[in-house]
């Protein structure tokens, strides 16, 4: 058998090993086990207990980006086609409901919770991996990193579109920024854990959507929030 496959082979059921149990209760016989190779083999292919799940994460985190990007259509030379990444046009009305901007993130969260829902166990390594300190807080901030870049790029075009200053978009979409992101990766971890009523990659857009781009619809017409109302 190739070495590439039988690598892959490894690195899915260590994900397997790694969602099951966590980091350190996860064992390496387990996971050789359900490869359908020896624990020497793993560590002649990979090392380490330590190599092994950081190789998880970043597969896991480049497969994640990929969709995302792909759903946005970031990689796509004009960057805003219909229903980029194959992922569907906000409430089936097609790109001419809000800006190019607006239709691409919407599209990015579609993706994002379609390659959640459909990769769980791997969705779990990245969600738990920074709990298990360096090296793998490092990994995942990569990721939140990537994907939040992404996000402030899409929020400020979406604020210029809609005739907002350049200053809100500097001093403001950073935040909102990293506001979304976390609150799209609670979202999938909530997604991910019903067991009845589970909603859809385009139901738990939709929530987020309709979380933050209302209220950024009213930042954008300058309407802020006050304690003392």
């Amino acid at each position: 058998m190739p070495r590439e496959v039988r690598e892959r082979q490894m690195l899915d059921a260590a994900v397997a090993g790694f969602a099951r149990h966590g980091y350190q209760a996860a064992s390496m016989d387990d996971i050789a086990e359900e490869a359908g190779v020896s624990k020497p083999l793993v560590y002649l292919y990979l090392k380490s207990k330590e190599d092994l799940f950081t190789a998880c994460i970043r597969r896991e985190r480049a497969a994640l980006v990929e969709a995302v990007r792909g759903g946005t259509g970031a990689d796509r030379a004009d960057g805003d086609g219909p229903g980029a990444g194959g992922v569907p046009d906000s409430g089936g009305s097609g790109d001419s409901g809000g800006s190019r901007a607006e239709q691409q993130l919407w599209r990015g969260l579609c993706a994002f919770f379609a390659h959640t829902a459909a990769r769980p166990e791997g969705w779990s390594v990245l969600h738990r991996a920074h709990t298990q300190g360096e090296p793998f807080a490092r990994e995942v901030a990569g990721l939140r990193a990537e994907i939040t870049e992404l996000v402030t790029l899409l929020l400020g075009r979406a604020a210029v579109d809609a005739g907002c200053d350049e200053e809100f978009a500097e001093r403001e979409v950073s935040g909102l920024a990293h506001a979304m992101v976390g609150a799209a990766e609670s979202l999938a971890v909530w997604a991910n854990s019903r067991t009845d009523a589970v909603p859809s990659p385009k139901e738990t857009a939709a929530t987020l959507m309709n979380f933050c781009w209302t209220g950024l619809g009213q930042m954008i017409k300058g309407a802020r929030w006050s304690p003392h109302r």
